[in-house]
């Protein structure tokens, strides 16, 4: 039966989470130049066009329908064309029985637009425009929707029982590791390769997209609980304590590294606690998200001398911060995750007396969506390379890809 509580609850978390698709846009677009922030911005729009449009013909059923055969690796074509997802709650074992079924498909949209949007980080002011929807819609059907099924569409790691309250291997793993890949294939920018490092035009941008971003988490991880509950609390207050000690933590490691706090890496630190703590919002206590929050900070931050240390154009350290945070996440889940918290919770966590088993499936979960992002993600990039022209020339990137792509500029001074 539909209870009106946890159905506006639900209303409001799906709104907050496609409010972090254009926090995306500012976050990103105020750490790159001036020549790129609209660029950004009109990809987030071009993104949630044409992964709704997906969803709806095809994306939704492979990923939340009945598993093809035994071994729970893709969703049949039952929901083609959302037909039979209307006003009465869904009938898996997974879908709530107190929301409408149309209303689950929607907030599970969001999640899928948001994931498609951080790829454009790390890849930014590279590629030709048509290029790059055409590698994002094959990464939405080759990776985002077979992971999706796996871990929360009733696919084989759901059933094999590692834990995802929101996103880490979902969202953040499958993002943070494809950027890897591409950035493998792409290569620098002009200005990377030349030995610079572009500086944040607008930072200011990027503190209003990481403080909409970290009030969208509360949908994010809060929504997750699927009603308006005591977990949807905890989920919450779990989430504003994560990315609280992660930028405690990343400011004190800044601090001590470079003998200053950067603003920019303050709200970097928050974001990252927030990815950590997005598999276990809703899986552990306070002592569990405040020692992932702390420890993603620091974590995080090595993260990002990764990419200084091996010096791959990572443009916006996606991989450092959402690759490395969500791994740390999710396998973070398998040490602190508590039935007292979650009666989902079959496996102790390893610090709540559960042994390995649960720690064993995450590993597992980890490895296998770190190998299948990975692999996919470089595989698309390089027959692209192989039959077209994917990158701008060094002309339009040093234009940039406001003019070149949209004729338009992002500031008239």
């Amino acid at each position: 039966m539909v209870d009106s509580g946890d159905t506006a609850w639900l209303l409001i978390s799906t709104a907050l989470v496609f409010m972090m698709t254009p926090a995306v846009g500012f976050f990103y677009g105020g750490m790159l130049r001036k020549e790129s922030m609209l660029s950004i911005l009109g990809q987030t729009i071009i993104i949630t066009a044409f992964v709704t449009f997906i969803w709806v013909i095809i994306g939704y059923s492979l990923a939340f329908g009945p598993n093809v055969g035994d071994l729970g690796l893709i969703g049949n074509l039952d929901y083609v064309m959302l037909q039979g997802v209307g006003a009465d709650p869904g009938s898996a074992i997974f879908m709530p029985t107190t929301v409408p079924h149309l209303l689950y498909m929607m907030f599970q949209l969001t999640f899928a637009i948001i994931t498609v949007s951080l790829l454009i980080g790390g890849i930014a002011e590279r590629m030709k425009l048509r290029s790059l929807i055409i590698l994002l819609i094959v990464w939405m059907m080759a990776v985002y929707l077979p992971v999706a099924h796996w871990v929360w569409g009733g696919g084989w790691i759901f059933e094999m029982g590692a834990l995802d309250f929101a996103g880490g291997t979902v969202v953040h793993i499958t993002a943070g590791v494809s950027t890897l890949a591409a950035v493998m294939v792409l290569g620098k920018r002009i200005s990377a390769s030349n030995g610079g490092e572009e500086r944040p035009h607008n930072i200011p941008f990027v503190v209003l997209g990481g403080a909409l971003l970290w009030v969208g988490w509360f949908g994010f991880n809060g929504g997750s609980a699927l009603a308006s509950n005591a977990l949807a609390v905890t989920a919450m207050w779990n989430t504003m304590l994560a990315g609280s000690m992660a930028a405690l933590t990343w400011g004190i490691v800044s601090w001590l590294h470079l003998g200053r706090p950067g603003v920019l890496g303050l709200i970097s630190g928050a974001v990252a606690g927030l990815v950590a703590i997005t598999p276990a919002a809703g899986y552990v206590d306070t002592t569990g998200a405040m020692i992932i929050g702390l420890s993603a900070g620091v974590i995080c931050y090595g993260g990002i001398l990764l990419r200084k240390r091996f010096k791959y154009d990572d443009a916006l350290d996606v991989f450092g911060v959402h690759g490395v945070g969500g791994t740390f996440g999710a396998i973070a889940t398998g040490l602190f995750a508590t039935s007292t918290v979650n009666s989902a919770v079959v496996n102790e966590g390893v610090f709540y007396g559960g042994g390995l088993t649960l720690l064993s499936y995450q590993l597992t979960a980890v490895a296998v969506v770190w190998a299948w992002a990975f692999g996919i993600t470089f595989a698309v990039i390089y027959v692209m390379k192989k039959v077209t022209t994917i990158r701008m020339t060094k002309e339009e990137e040093r234009v940039g890809p406001d003019i070149v792509q949209h004729g338009e500029v992002a500031y008239d001074m």
